[in-house]
């Protein structure tokens, strides 16, 4: 590897070059460019936003405001698109480290981990530009300005875009969502290390069919309890210096011009003082699909207004008619093109390198050993384990021969999700069970049914059951000590409005939750062998495996655990590591148990308004050690607003291994408060436990956060009252409870 010093001094003659080369086609006067106000470093920001927009045309300006903006060659300033992806890794653009699907990192309870994960991950997305820049390349998905995370919440299991969230809850996605932030953004004080984006603002989780006309009517309580608190969070704690706004309407308006959003909520109430993007080409929703207006110039006039800055689409290009017709000034497109111009002196792209501490990551800084084993890591946090019979898990090492079956088991789309980069070692489930089992293991394998995405159809059960794929997995199944099923579904099956037609899956979206038929008859023709059945499943969302639950020997839920995904599972099984990870979603028993998927109220759905018995619940997960809580104590028990709960869990690990816990503390509003969640999310731990070893775990609890919306005030406020916090290590597996009153 080429040392940083080397890498700087090519990186500053590239630029260098790259900067008088385009001035040299304008003739030697245009050197005074870089006497003018905007190139010099020393100034404040604003002044030089203001000095470089001074210079522009109208229609030089009208260019910048679209996702792909044009160099400006009179002026020195190069071609930038702003649209590129980053939501486990950097995506879209060749090699690169390919993390956990988020549902996955959310699923780790883990914010410093995940921290850690998006450091790596925007310093892979310098290196990657600084590698484009070096060849002269400012396409698509090669620029600093990333589109992620999506911190939508992810209210029912049918959303296909559900693995890109961190789950339906919202202090959790809050939590991860920050620290995903934070990495991206990075700690300078003067630059940012990439830009990330906070998407989709802020009513959006599905139907994909109906996402480009659909019209969302939450409650005014759900709203301010489930939708926009974690927007809130990454703007005012993390800083997220971008925000994406959805396809839908909300409350009649559609959200690129949705001022109550947009305006009154995101910039005047919470303080936002960066750049709004549209989603992409949702601005023609406007006037194609959802009618609101009936012209692309009257479309412009009002999410420029509302204060959506950046079109993703070609939508800003009327912007110069609409100023013609009187819809809309220039000086208010100048507020949107100075927001623009300030993102991109911020991440210091006409600065000298010496001046940009970022600027130092050479161009090789991807695709690491280093960054591969992160990747594993966060796999193996993730993990969660549903089921295990009678400790069958972790294998032992006298079991001799595996039958490694199923749709998913030598499958590389199940490790990468959706929005995914390309990895250079993918480490299938097959692979990764290889690699831990020793020589002494016969590994026998079968897939056994076709994927349900591969459209084979089979009218009736006497054909599957004739099938020579079908048969052999039954028969190695027989043969082996343990069997090993890896199914569930793949992102070619749920995710961003999907031309699938599959029974169970629509556009992207689910009908069912259910495993697909096939996988679910092998399974039970293999119970019949009377060999123990470990279920690996592999999925985005929740799954409703009731037969397994009752019949398999145990169930791992891998998600789609990146390119070390086979790794981290093999670990897990075979003990090297205990898994720990929680549920960040409810499982369900059936898709009837929740109401319909067009209705975006939160009743009935999730941990937190859900009355009825969860297949498995938020927050669930199981351990090879078992943990005592111990007892909780309160530093006072009665506090005022302006204070912070301070918790006190004692709590053992009285098992056989070392291992990770996840204290999690719910909150009960005062009974006097009517129409509250059942319990809701205000703090959580991960803390590793030697075996034998007892902590006293410090929780810190802001009043604050126990707010609910009043809507006699039409705002957040903190009742007076008694609280019972309940701890525990899951929703419905609550170890204590104590009280706190509020003054």
């Amino acid at each position: 590897m080429k040392s940083k010093t080397d890498f700087f001094k090519k990186y500053f003659f590239t630029v260098i070059l790259s900067f008088f080369s385009m001035l040299s086609m304008f003739g030697q006067s245009n050197l005074r460019i870089a006497e003018l106000p905007f190139m010099n470093p020393g100034l404040q920001i604003k002044e030089r936003v203001d000095d470089l927009v001074s210079h522009l045309t109208l229609e030089e300006k009208i260019l910048q405001m679209q996702h792909t903006a044009p160099a400006i060659p009179r002026l020195g300033i190069p071609q930038y698109n702003w649209w590129n992806e980053c939501l486990h890794g950097v995506a879209r653009n060749g090699t690169a480290t390919v993390f956990p699907q988020a549902i996955g990192m959310a699923a780790t309870f883990n914010p410093a981990l995940i921290n850690m994960e998006s450091d790596v991950i925007s310093t892979e997305a310098r290196a990657k530009y600084y590698e484009a820049i070096a060849k002269n390349s400012h396409e698509i998905y090669q620029g600093l300005t990333f589109w992620s995370p999506n911190i939508n919440i992810f209210r029912d299991p049918r959303w296909g875009r559900g693995q890109e969230t961190y789950g339906e809850d919202p202090f959790l996605t809050s939590q991860i969502g920050k620290a995903f932030v934070q990495g991206l953004q990075g700690n300078d004080p003067n630059y940012f290390k990439v830009i990330a984006t906070a998407k989709h603002f802020a009513v959006h989780s599905g139907p994909e069919s109906q996402r480009h006309k659909f019209d969302a009517w939450p409650s005014q309580r759900d709203l301010y309890e489930t939708y926009l608190p974690a927007f809130e969070i990454l703007v005012k704690e993390a800083k997220v210096n971008s925000v994406m706004a959805c396809y839908n309407r909300i409350y009649g308006i559609p959200s690129s011009a949705n001022t109550f959003l947009l305006k009154e909520t995101l910039r005047e109430k919470w303080g936002f003082k960066g750049y709004v993007v549209s989603d992409c080409w949702a601005i023609s929703d406007i006037y194609s699909f959802h009618n609101f207006v009936p012209t692309a110039e009257k479309a412009v006039s009002l999410t420029l207004k509302a204060g959506t800055d950046l079109s993703c689409g070609p939508e800003y290009g009327t912007l110069a008619k609409s100023i013609e017709l009187g819809y809309i000034t220039e000086n208010e497109l100048d507020i949107s093109i100075k927001r623009l111009f300030e993102a991109r002196f911020r991440l210091g792209l006409f600065d000298p390198p010496s001046k940009v501490v970022y600027a130092s990551i050479p161009q090789s800084e991807y695709d690491t050993e280093a960054h591969r084993k992160l990747a594993g890591e966060v796999a193996r946090q993730s993990i969660v384990l549903l089921k295990n019979e009678n400790g069958f898990l972790p294998l032992n090492t006298k079991n001799k021969t595996l039958a490694i079956l199923g749709p998913y088991a030598n499958d590389t789309s199940v490790l990468l999700g959706n929005y995914n980069g390309t990895p250079s070692h993918p480490v299938t489930l097959l692979r990764g069970i290889r690699n831990k089992a020793g020589k002494g293991t016969k590994i026998l394998y079968c897939q056994g049914v076709d994927k349900p995405e591969i459209q084979v159809l089979r009218p009736g059960n006497e054909n599957l059951a004739s099938d020579p794929s079908f048969l052999e997995a039954i028969s190695i199944g027989r043969k082996a000590d343990v069997i090993v099923f890896v199914g569930g579904i793949s992102p070619n099956l749920e995710g961003e409005e999907m031309d699938v037609k599959v029974p169970g899956f629509a556009a992207g979206d689910r009908t069912t939750l259910d495993l697909p038929e096939n996988q679910l008859k092998l399974l039970e023709q293999l119970k019949l062998t009377g060999k123990p059945i470990i279920l690996i499943l592999t999925n985005g969302s929740a799954l409703a495996v009731n037969w397994a639950k009752e019949n398999v020997t145990a169930i791992v839920d891998a998600w789609y655990p990146g390119e070390e995904g086979g790794n981290a599972v093999a670990d897990v099984i075979y003990g090297n590591y205990n898994p720990a990870g929680r549920l960040p979603v409810t499982f369900y028993k059936s898709v009837n148990d929740l109401p319909a998927f067009e209705d975006y109220s939160m009743n009935g759905r999730t941990y937190k308004y859900f009355k009825g018995t969860p297949l498995y619940a938020f927050g669930y997960g199981l351990s090879y050690t078992s943990f005592n809580y111990e007892k909780a104590e309160l530093k006072s028990k009665v506090v005022t607003e302006s204070d912070t709960v301070a918790l006190t869990v004692k709590l053992s690990n009285s098992g056989k291994y070392d291992g990770d816990e996840v204290i999690q503390v719910y909150v009960k509003q005062p009974l006097e408060l009517k129409d509250q969640p059942i319990k809701s999310l205000v703090a959580f731990d991960r803390i590793h436990f030697l075996k034998g070893e007892s902590k006293e775990i410090v929780i810190s609890i802001p009043v604050q956060r126990l707010r609910h919306f009043d809507q006699e005030i039409n705002d957040y406020s903190v009742a007076k009252g008694k609280y019972e916090l309940c701890i525990g290590a899951a929703s419905d597996e609550i170890r204590l409870k104590t009280y706190v009153e509020i003054k």
